[in-house]
């Protein structure tokens, strides 16, 4: 199999990346990632001279990515690539139109023309939008986005069946819940509270915090994904998530309990626009037809993350750099500490 990954730079690409070249030994993989400011090339540095892995940095949006493809003729291409952080979609919308729509059309046409076997669209389950009481959306649930990142997608998700329904592709779109668990940029919930807490930093919490998300540890999410480009029919849409859904107060009071931190570093801020208040996904296709299931406890997987987060300081404390700062000032209204500027900055300078 010669298969081409697009945003493997990232956090749910690298684990799917090295998911493959750990279970699947003859597998080529070409690594096609713009590197962003959440994308890292080092987050796969140890796999540099793997006769197995390539890697490129391309745009997908790019004429260089079509024109990669066409030379390459890979077996099948997993899209990963995307912008994926709401709250940056609340800011600006354009850049989320551009990699996550725009983007994802050029590497359909380009995957046509080229003849490539599968096209796998890895989506997200806020295209569902809101659920209410304890609906768990289906695959073919309506798609009621609230955000321009979630709109981006749903976008992209319909491309992609256009694609097999007028063109014959074959595609496979898969949606997941909230992923956790190492080499996640910090801005995301999880990290960003843990890290937070590790310099006893005020925890910003939108609104009363009781929106539920059922979260997945990232190499449960790959196992799916994996199992989807093998098994999955042509056409198709597979959920993946665990079925729990707890709050993002009792996550944050779990990880402050992890770590021996008082319950007073949450700080309650004005909700995000549009912040949908419940996620949750059926996974029954997917346990069905694909034979996948959810292997980690999230209690568990959550104290392990948060003491990676915590042994590894020297990955995630220099991304939280001066356009960070920036951000998190615009989006929490909270000034970066001094002290913890100079922390990055000292590890920088290593």
């Amino acid at each position: 199999m010669k298969l081409l990954v697009t945003g493997g730079c990232g956090f749910i690409g690298s684990h799917f990346i090295r998911l493959i070249l750990a279970r699947r030994k003859s597998w080529r993989v070409l690594n096609l990632d713009c590197i962003t400011y959440a994308g890292r090339g080092r987050n796969l540095a140890d796999l540099k001279g793997n006769r197995l892995y390539r890697f490129l940095r391309v745009d997908i949006g790019s004429s260089r990515a079509a024109e990669i493809i066409r030379r390459e003729r890979p077996d099948a291409i997993v899209n990963f690539a995307a912008e994926s952080h709401v709250d940056r979609s609340v800011h600006d919308a354009s850049v989320f139109l551009k990699t996550n729509t725009l983007g994802v059309q050029n590497l359909l046409d380009a995957a046509r023309a080229a003849k490539v076997g599968r096209f796998l669209q890895v989506s997200t389950d806020e295209v569902y939008g809101s659920l209410p009481g304890h609906a768990l959306a289906r695959e073919d649930w309506p798609l009621h986005p609230s955000s321009a990142y979630s709109a981006s997608k749903a976008a992209a998700d319909l491309c992609c069946l256009a694609a097999h329904r007028t063109h014959g592709q074959d595609i496979v779109i898969t949606r997941c819940t909230n992923n956790y668990g190492p080499y996640q940029f910090p801005e995301k919930l999880i990290p960003l509270m843990i890290t937070n807490a590790l310099h006893d930093l005020p925890l910003p919490v939108y609104g009363d915090g009781l929106q539920r998300r059922d979260w997945i540890h990232v190499e449960d999410h790959c196992r799916g994904v994996l199992a989807a480009l093998e098994r999955g029919r042509a056409g198709e849409i597979y959920n993946f998530g665990i079925g729990s859904e707890p709050t993002n107060l009792l996550i944050v009071r779990q990880i402050l309990k992890i770590l021996g931190k008082p319950k007073k570093l949450i700080h309650h801020v004005r909700d995000r626009p549009g912040h949908d208040r419940r996620y949750a996904v059926d996974i029954a296709k997917s346990r069905r037809e694909l034979s996948w299931k959810p292997q980690a406890d999230f209690v568990e997987g959550l104290a392990a993350t948060t003491r990676w987060y915590r042994e590894n300081s020297g990955w995630w404390l220099r991304l939280k750099d001066a356009t960070f700062q920036k951000f998190y000032k615009k989006n929490y209204g909270q000034t970066w500490p001094q002290r913890c500027t100079r922390a990055t900055k000292d590890m920088d300078e290593k």
